[in-house]
């Protein structure tokens, strides 16, 4: 193709996509090993990826791939869903801008220059503001600039340098970032990834054949899985797949994952009438697009047997308007196999109550399953959305993360407004590695909104029968708008065991609307109207 008509698809590609943040349409941006004299912004449900085995077989000069928010007048806050995978961003200013929020991963890329991770071009710099993110398996060779983020994870990176901190910067397995200084500046940093599987991803190989690359586990990891060489793993070609459309149907579907075949979501929204059973270890389940699977049965949308080694990456998971029980299960319950040396693996999985749709589901992500890793996660229940589709009454939600499984291990964890216990904690052995969460925006009376006799629900509630727990780099937040006298008397809760251990939380009181009284456990300052920031360097 020349490069005037990459430009073009580029270009109408982002008009429909720079502020469809509820829209239906789905794209996928995919270079073929080459170098690349264009310019690509990157707007709502778009992934833009190299097709390379290496992200450096795939370059983009010229002005390289970017977000901003010029759309929102330079507030990232609602820059979600899309993404950057396996490619070299190589812009001639020297300089790349990726102003985000959840839902945006960065994966295997290798940028030569800065990074700035907030919008420093619309010319807002009062209130360009931006609120998560997440980067790994990553090279920047220049300095990144945090900037207006509240929030970030930097996990197995490699950066020349980091400048900026705001809340909870959490570094995982990464070099050049900064040491361990929670809470002045907020960094916290793991030298070491205790255990991960990279995202799978498309490419085509030296024989011109499509296949998908399945990375291999990694444990006490530190920098990039292709410092040496490519990524150690395997490769499937793309006949191992059933290639799944909107049109698809879920016993299509479960007829090919029954025989043995792997399962490709191309770009799109699926309606889902009944549940996709993912019963075959080691089965690869790949959305491409930000690929979006609606509930419109009430039924859970995708559940999982206690197998091996399955690999969930890439999808948004849509709760419906009849109420499922569990959105998502991984395992039945009662499920006790050891995963520890091929585990279950969710890499950029995000789910959805309300926000598109009217929505509602009891529980969004259940697992039950021993050894799952999750790597980045954006679970949410709509503050805002198309008209008609949030409200206390109208997107119900109670728990958006209930882990039942043992030692289930998470990286970038955004559990956001649900309506009780915004994460149960059950297994031993359970880690956490950064933590975003706001509370609920809408309760609307503090007698609506109660614990048991407790004021509020904490975000994060460690099951009293847990003796090993980990967690490293936690916010909570508050901004009670409906009704600002609301109370939360804990953002976390858990027993007191040397065995549960936190490390580095911080709650706020965003504009000062509302209060959280405790950290945790009735431990740590209160954050109000007077005072809306209070840290706590460490719990057990």
């Amino acid at each position: 193709m020349s490069t005037t008509t990459i430009q073009d698809d580029i270009n109408q590609v982002y008009a429909t996509q720079q502020s469809n943040q509820f829209g239906t349409q789905r794209y996928e941006l995919m270079f073929e090993p080459g170098t690349y004299n264009v310019t690509v912004p990157v707007g709502f449900y778009t992934e833009v990826v190299g097709l390379g085995q290496s992200p450096t077989q795939t370059v983009i000069t010229g002005g390289g791939i970017y977000a901003n928010a010029a759309w929102n007048g330079g507030n990232a806050t609602e820059n979600f869903w899309r993404g950057v995978e396996n490619i070299t961003i190589d812009p001639s200013s020297g300089s790349t801008e990726w102003a985000v929020s959840q839902a945006d991963p960065m994966r295997r890329v290798d940028i030569d220059g800065n990074l700035v991770l907030d919008d420093d071009t619309s010319g807002n710099t009062t209130s360009n503001w931006s609120s998560g993110g997440f980067i790994s398996d990553s090279i920047v060779t220049g300095q990144v600039n945090s900037g207006t983020q509240q929030q970030f994870l930097m996990r197995n990176d490699q950066l020349g340098s980091w400048t900026g901190s705001n809340w909870n910067m959490v570094f995982v397995g990464s070099t050049g970032v900064p040491g361990q200084s929670f809470p002045s500046p907020p960094d916290t940093t793991v030298s070491q990834t205790p255990t991960v599987d990279e995202k799978p991803y498309l490419y085509i190989d030296s024989s011109g054949n499509w296949d998908v690359f399945v990375p291999s586990n990694r444990t006490s990891a530190q920098g990039v899985s292709w410092a040496s060489g490519n990524t150690p793993g395997t490769s499937l070609p793309i006949s191992d797949f059933y290639i799944a459309t909107p049109s698809s149907t879920v016993a299509q579907i479960n007829a090919a994952l029954a025989s043995g075949q792997d399962l490709l979501f191309t770009p799109g929204v699926y309606q889902i009438n009944g549940t996709i059973d993912v019963t075959n270890p080691d089965t690869v389940v790949l959305g491409l697009g930000l690929a979006t699977l609606v509930s419109n049965s009430g039924d859970t949308i995708l559940q999982t047997a206690d197998v091996n080694g399955i690999r969930i990456g890439g999808l948004i998971f849509d709760a419906g308007t009849t109420n499922s029980s569990v959105l998502v299960q991984i395992g039945p319950p009662g499920s006790s196999a050891s995963h520890a040396s091929d585990p279950t693996v969710l890499s950029d999985v995000f789910a959805r109550i309300g926000g598109a749709t009217v929505g509602s589901a009891t529980q969004t992500l259940q697992i039950n399953s021993d050894n799952v890793v999750g790597d980045d996660l954006w679970l949410w229940r709509a503050d805002h959305g198309n008209s008609g589709t949030v409200g206390w009454t109208t997107n119900t939600a109670a728990n958006g993360l209930v882990v039942n499984g043992a030692d289930v291990t998470m990286y970038g964890l955004a559990v956001e407004h649900y309506q009780a216990v915004q994460v149960q904690w059950n297994g031993n052995g359970g880690a956490d590695y950064f933590y975003q969460s706001e509370m609920p925006y809408d309760p609307p009376s503090q007698s609506a909104w109660m614990d048991g006799s407790s004021d509020g629900y904490p975000s994060i509630a460690v099951a009293s029968s847990v003796t090993s727990f980990q967690a490293y780099g936690l916010g909570v937040y508050c901004y009670f708008d409906v009704n600002p006298s609301e109370v939360s008397a804990n953002a976390l809760t858990s027993p007191t065991s040397s065995g549960v251990q936190w490390h580095d939380m911080v709650t706020v009181s965003l504009g000062g609307t509302g209060t959280i009284e405790h950290i945790i456990n009735g431990t740590g300052a209160t954050v109000d109207s007077g005072s809306t920031v209070a840290d706590l360097t460490s719990y057990s």
